[in-house]
């Protein structure tokens, strides 16, 4: 039997970089996202393995929870979760568009908070797994129009260090993984050159190895930048 990861957001950027990467060691995957044509065309791309798919909104709870069925339907076992769903709107707390703060958190903790809690059981069953929350540099220090973004990747980050905590008893892994300025559809219409952004591909390989680990271990903290350093 193949092993499972379920990616959160799995069509774009990093988290599809995620999926093919362990989509080509011979896992398993379980994703969602909001645009149907995507999901098709990523499912169709690796067609070679076993995927599932589903259309769903995760800023939106009752769409989380109806994802968590969807994965306990559709596999017997999660091995690997991928807390990646995530918007970025960039701006300052004073004066950002009302309703940011709440777009953001409801997108880039709720949905890794209600995924986790709703799949976290199969893991106990099993006294294994690996979670891997993407946050990032922007949760590990502040900086000028981070605004609610940085707040929510901050909280995420503090909620992937409490369920480290909750977790290492349990034989389940989590490591918080901070990208700085990755070439994801974010970045689109910026003036910069590529080589100036690390590749989803990159961020794909660290997690890889770091679940490569032999079960002794965990990498807790996962910070990746620029060779030349943050945007």
């Amino acid at each position: 039997m193949n092993k499972t990861i379920v990616v959160s957001g799995g069509t774009k950027g990093i988290g599809r970089a995620i999926i093919e990467k362990f989509v080509s060691e011979g896992f398993d995957v379980v994703t969602c996202a909001r645009n149907q044509k995507d999901l098709d065309e990523l499912a169709h791309s690796i067609s070679q393995s076993q995927i599932h798919t589903f259309r769903a909104d995760l800023s939106k709870i009752a769409d989380v929870k109806k994802f968590v069925e969807f994965v306990n339907a559709s596999v017997e076992r999660v091995d690997v979760l991928v807390n990646n769903t995530g918007t970025f709107i960039p701006g300052e707390i004073h004066t950002e568009d009302e309703g940011a703060l709440e777009l953001m958190i409801n997108t880039n903790l709720y949905s890794a908070y209600h995924l986790s809690r709703g799949l976290i059981p199969k893991m106990l069953e099993n006294k294994s797994g690996d979670i891997f929350n993407i946050c990032s540099v922007a949760g590990l220090k502040a900086y000028p129009n981070g605004g609610s973004y940085s707040i929510s990747k901050f909280a995420m980050h503090g909620m992937s260090l409490g369920l480290r905590e909750e977790l290492k008893p349990h034989g389940i892994r989590v490591t918080s993984v901070h990208p700085g300025a990755t070439l994801t559809a974010s970045w689109e219409g910026v003036d910069l050159p590529e080589e100036r952004f690390i590749k989803s591909s990159d961020v794909a390989d660290a997690i890889w190895s770091v679940y490569q680990l032999s079960k002794n271990s965990v990498i807790e903290e996962l910070v990746i930048r620029p060779q030349l350093g943050d945007i």
